[in-house]
């Protein structure tokens, strides 16, 4: 048997946390990135992202994402679904 301890005894690190909020189009994705920056004091500009449903070309047929890094977890998922749903939108489990 080795006399070996833990190579890290600190306390574990709070899981770097990613939120994804979906939303209908561009307009409500950049209305809820500002709004996440006011009302959640997120210091980090979420990013928008275009996604496209499967074989669909047109921009009208796609939704929009807002990512959210929350490294500290500092954000309330069940909060940042309900700011989506205000913009018919929602907030992916991952």
């Amino acid at each position: 048997m080795s006399d070996n301890g833990r190579v890290n005894d600190a306390a574990p690190h709070p899981p770097h946390l990613r939120h994804v909020l979906v939303l209908p189009d561009r307009d409500a994705a950049e209305e809820v990135a500002e709004a996440l920056t006011e009302r959640f004091g997120v210091a980090e500009e979420p990013q928008l992202v275009r996604d496209a449903l499967a074989g669909e070309d047109d921009a009208e047929d796609a939704q929009w994402l807002v990512v959210v890094e929350d490294p500290d977890a500092a954000h309330d998922p069940a909060r940042l679904h309900n700011l989506a749903a205000e913009y018919e939108g929602w907030r992916e489990a991952e």
